[in-house]
């Protein structure tokens, strides 16, 4: 943005008012705008980041450590263009962004091409995704970066007097338009525009804040804004590396601690889109009241006492989701949100700010390189959660161990003034705390417990991707991932082999099974003697296949079998496999984050390619939503020109859901009867498909089958105006309006 010349009156103010506010005396100045302008940059910068967020894992699958990667190098770019400064950085993020969906296919395209896959190896797949992701978005996350130093310029240059704490002025702007576009974006605009839309929203917010500056720096002479910062201030006692240190600190646990509540609260929000923002939606607005209460009530002469408390709130608060996250508790779901995240994210909305404001002393460039150290922070906290600490020690101790340094910095904010004398028994009365804060941490880490002590029987395994746990005896056995159950067991996941393999023409010799979940499609497919492929996102999943089924580890030791660790649509992509079957169970429940990459127009398309022809794609989907049946429905036919639907019920004790098995291939699939069907069937095949019967007999079965075919028209009438799934309209991940609206 080109920095604002307008001439203001500025009176120093005390405690409660050295502020830049929009009231009074600032009423027609430039300072208004510049709170607009970021204001405007941060819903923008947001809005990016959601829909990048979800164009990388279309393109390089839907895993934990990706999150971690992209908001890591959205991080690095805000670093880089800190530390370097610009000048038409709102109109550069403008231009950048909308070449980023293309930069992320090419990408894409050279993923592929590389035969890089989870199978091969975690570091490599994460290692070439991290680098193609940094190559393209970190030009335009550098121009967002950019734009903080310039404005403190401009600041600078036009109002010297109100310059001190210009930073928090602007990251209080900043970080509330973030918290607007969390909101709009994921609550309103994807589920009626689609994601590339929402993006041309947000380029054009970016350049219509670019013309505006553009216009408001014609009408009032620009000064030389660079040259007259140039000069460094005197080094003071709040410009030590330790704050630079400090300002490291609170980028790498709040932005770490992020990533662990996404996994810690997914059992009691859900494993949905809504869930993710609206945890990043309350980290920003507890960011935002805490800055907001920094400006209001904290001054230059009471930084230091404000900090060290400050400090100790933080370690103290950042245990309180161990709190909210108990089982034992019973609360609402946004009751475990609000008080689990709010005090911590509000603590580090005073500490981040304040840090900056002390360091650079209203200097752009000193603001410009303290916030690209607290950026830097912000990298290494997701990549740290994501890759070492969820996989390796769990939420519970990964809480616990993060807010080891706020802890030390409370210490050395509170105890060391007091040991030296600080300002006599205020400091004494301050020092005070730290036991009692202590004492109280210590009682949270041993009394609280984690999500999975809720299940007095159980297995629990942790990777980088999920918390998988297994759980129960018998037919009542469970399997979560991240706190969801995801599958039972039930005949209705053996019809998903037995069904489309019976169908097919000719002798079947290979079968991909997407989705290993308890592994009982996987199973079913090897009784049929032929080679089994499947695929699974989570490695921890199939490790409980023998917790599931006895006869496992005998299965695994079959020449037929073979498990991958991928993402199933990347799998797709890289294989040059072909096979007769390909049958899908997307995650539990069908609005789950990302489960639309598995139910797509994109995905079956590329399903085809790996179908030998006349062979059979067998999709899965429980009842849910009427709109999201129509548009998988519609999704299907757009893809495949023949498509068959049987609804089927699932006679579990107590879930009796019914669901939807759709046949589609490149060919007419054949309407066999009964008795041909039952002919069609291998003994062994046989035997497994009335193991946990629908019906008592074979006949039983494929007699309910028939008799359940639904047309096509008949699921697509149920919501007429539902579009055809897409990755751009994700249909079933984004529900809330047209089911606030009672809409199909």
């Amino acid at each position: 943005m080109p920095p604002l010349q307008v001439p203001v009156r500025w009176r120093p103010r005390g405690a409660r008012e050295d502020a830049l506010t929009l009231r009074g005396e600032t009423g027609h100045s430039s300072l208004t705008w510049w709170f607009f302008f970021f204001l405007g940059s941060g819903f923008a910068g947001l809005v990016y980041e959601i829909v990048w967020l979800r164009l990388a894992m279309a393109a390089f699958g839907v895993t934990t450590p990706l999150v971690s990667i992209v908001l890591s190098v959205f991080m690095a770019g805000l670093a880089l263009g800190s530390w370097l400064g610009g000048r038409a950085a709102e109109a550069a993020i403008g231009v950048v962004a909308l070449a980023v969906p293309s930069g992320l296919s090419v990408g894409h395209a050279f993923f592929v091409a590389s035969g890089t896959t989870l199978e091969w190896g975690s570091a490599s797949y994460h290692l070439v995704s991290g680098v193609l992701v940094a190559l393209t978005l970190l030009p335009c996350c550098a121009a967002m970066g950019a734009t903080f130093p310039l404005a403190m310029a401009a600041i600078r240059a036009a109002h010297p007097d109100a310059s001190t704490r210009a930073f928090s002025f602007l990251y209080l702007a900043n970080v509330l338009g973030a918290a607007c576009g969390t909101l709009v974006s994921a609550f309103v605009l994807i589920e009626l525009l689609g994601f590339r839309a929402t993006l041309a929203i947000a380029v054009a917010t970016n350049v219509l804040v670019a013309a505006a500056a553009f216009a408001l720096s014609r009408r009032h002479a620009p000064a030389p804004v660079m040259a007259a910062t140039a000069a460094p201030s005197p080094e003071t006692a709040a410009m030590r590396p330790t704050v630079l240190l400090a300002l490291f600190v609170t980028g790498l646990v709040s932005m770490a601690m992020e990533i662990i509540w996404i996994r810690q609260l997914t059992p009691y929000l859900g494993n949905l889109v809504y869930a993710f923002a609206g945890i990043l939606a309350t980290y920003l607005i507890a960011t935002f009241l805490g800055s907001r209460l920094y400006r209001t009530w904290v001054g230059p002469e009471t930084c230091a006492r404000a900090g060290g408390l400050t400090w100790l709130v933080a370690g103290v608060a950042g245990l309180l989701p161990l709190v909210t996250a108990d089982p034992r508790l019973a609360m609402p779901p946004l009751v475990r949100l609000l008080l689990g995240v709010t005090p911590v994210c509000a603590a580090v909305g005073i500490l981040t700010p304040m840090l900056i404001d002390r360091w650079s002393a209203g200097h752009p460039h000193r603001a410009g390189a303290a916030y690209a150290v607290n950026v830097l922070g912000s990298i290494t906290g997701p990549l740290l959660a994501g890759f070492v600490l969820l996989a390796n020690v769990g939420e519970h101790t990964a809480l616990a161990l993060l807010t080891l340094p706020l802890f030390v910095a409370a210490a050395a904010g509170i105890v060391r003034p007091a040991l030296v004398g600080g300002d006599g028994p205020s400091s004494l009365r301050r020092a005070a705390w730290v036991p009692v804060a202590l004492a109280l941490a210590v009682t949270v880490l041993f009394t609280t417990r984690s999500f999975e002590t809720g299940y007095p029987e159980r297995q629990v395994r942790r990777d980088h991707t999920a918390t998988v746990i297994a759980t129960g005896e018998g037919m009542s056995r469970d399997l979560l991932v991240n706190g969801t159950s995801t599958t039972v067991l039930t005949p209705v996941t053996k019809w998903m082999a037995h069904v489309p393999l019976v169908f097919l023409e000719r002798p079947p010799t290979d079968a991909l099974v997407i989705c290993f979940g308890m592994g009982t499609t996987f199973r079913s497919l090897l009784s049929w003697d032929i080679r089994v492929t499947a695929v699974e996102l989570v490695p921890s999943v199939p490790e409980f296949f023998p917790y599931f089924h006895a006869d496992a580890r005998e299965l695994m030791r079959s020449s037929n079998a073979r498990v991958v660790i991928d993402d199933g649509r990347r799998f797709l992509e890289r294989s040059r496999d072909t096979f007769d079957v390909i049958t899908i169970d997307p995650p539990n429940p069908p609005e789950a984050a990302g489960s639309s990459l598995l139910y797509s127009r994109e995905f079956y398309r590329l399903a085809r390619t790996r179908l030998r022809p006349g062979g059979i794609l067998q999709q899965w989907i429980p009842i849910t939503d009427l709109g999201t049946l129509a548009s998988v429905t519609r999704a299907l036919e757009a893809s495949f020109p023949h498509v068959r639907a049987f609804p089927s019920v699932n006679p579990h004790p107590t879930l009796q859901v019914l669901g939807v098995h759709y046949l589609a291939s490149d060919r007419p699939i054949p309407r066999y009867s009964v008795a041909e069907l039952v002919q069609r069937l291998p003994a062994r095949a046989a035997r497994d498909l009335i193991e946990w019967p629908i019906e008592p007999t074979v006949a039983g079965n494929f007699a309910r089958l028939l008799g359940h075919e639904t047309p096509l028209v008949a699921l697509t009438s149920l919501a007429p105006g539902a579009p055809a799934l897409a990755d751009d309209r994700p249909f079933n991940e984004y529900f809330l309006l047209r089911r606030l609206v009672l809409v199909p």
